[in-house]
């Protein structure tokens, strides 16, 4: 295993472990839009305001290893997501603000319109992310220089939007499965008898997009039937999969929340095997896409920030296990945040 190849399994364990954890509360502020009291918009917000923010660590870890470790495909990447990034980043800011303001005033309607801005910025994200991912599988209009050579309306095509769609139905279940865990009374009660609906709606968008992938891309799958970690992957995917509605059905919510964290560990997992060694698919030419070998920092770097990586990985997954062993059991609606 070289370098590169590390570099490459780094980065898709913090894209994992970023899925996993801010999924479920992207999940939870959208079901916050469905929430039937104030009582239970408040237990939505002590359910993930002691995690969130951490959780999102994860992501900005990320960027600094995309950043560090494939700079071109750091720029070409962002430069042609420019302005769904800043949609991205509009959102996250407008929940994380909502969080702390919705409480600053007593008039229902300052309440009202934050809980809206936490909802809809959970939402978007959650969409948005699908939609990359399904540019990245698809292909992005790379030229011979490496140069961005597309539009933004052009990252909304259909494969990718219903990408997107899978996206918000995966984080969704998997919002629903943790606010099971941290509920009780009538909303644990209501999101027991979700969570089957929720997940349905989920395996069926799936199941529709690995068809259109496999029919459609059939490049992601030229080095995969071989490959013993890719099936060992799938079989963890389908475990978890079956595992949701099993758990919840014996009120295990715990164990459910367990089988969406491997379900969404183990999408990320098959699409990063079905990758590799590819960054970004050029829909301009095989030969044009973006791997760990053409798009990657020098061995110096790679070597250098390998180092801090590992010195700094412990401490994230430290403070993570941390933070939930110190707020775990129930959320209480005024409990605050």
């Amino acid at each position: 295993m070289d370098l590169n190849t590390v570099w490459f399994l780094l980065f898709a364990i913090l894209i994992a472990g970023y899925a996993m954890l801010d999924g479920f509360d992207l999940g939870v502020g959208v079901l916050h839009l469905f929430a039937r009291s104030d009582e239970e918009r408040d237990v939505h917000v002590a359910a993930i305001g002691p995690v969130w923010d951490g959780n999102e660590v994860w992501l900005v870890t990320a960027g600094g290893a995309l950043f560090a470790a494939f700079p071109p495909v750091y720029a070409t990447v962002f430069s042609g997501f420019y302005i769904a990034l800043m949609l991205l980043l509009l959102a996250l800011i407008a929940r994380a603000v909502s969080m702390e303001f919705r409480h600053a005033h007593d008039s229902a309607r300052w309440v009202k319109a934050w809980d809206y801005a936490f909802g809809i910025g959970s939402l978007v994200p959650a969409l948005l992310f699908g939609v990359a991912v399904g540019n990245v599988m698809r292909g992005v209009p790379i030229g011979a220089d490496g140069a961005w050579g597309g539009t933004f309306l052009g990252l909304l095509n259909p494969y990718s939007l219903m990408i997107g769609v899978v996206s918000l139905a995966m984080m969704t279940m998997h919002g629903a499965t943790y606010l099971h865990m941290k509920s009780e009374g009538a909303l644990e009660a209501r999101l027991a008898a979700w969570i089957p609906k929720l997940w349905g709606v989920f395996l069926a968008l799936y199941a529709a997009a690995t068809v259109w992938s496999v029919v459609a891309l059939p490049h992601l799958f030229e080095r995969v039937s071989g490959n013993p970690l890719f099936w060992l992957l799938t079989l963890a995917l389908v475990t978890g999969i079956v595992g949701i509605p099993l758990a919840n059905a014996r009120r295990r919510a715990g164990w459910a929340f367990l089988s969406s964290c491997a379900t969404v560990v183990s999408m990320v997992g098959v699409t990063a095997v079905s990758m590799y060694p590819t960054l970004v698919f050029s829909s301009s030419g095989p030969a044009l896409g973006l791997t760990i070998y053409n798009a990657s920092a020098s061995p110096l770097a790679l070597r250098t920030m390998l180092v801090i990586a590992l010195l700094g990985m412990p401490l994230v997954i430290g403070y993570t296990v941390f933070t939930y062993r110190l707020f775990k059991g129930k959320a209480q609606p005024h409990g605050g945040y």
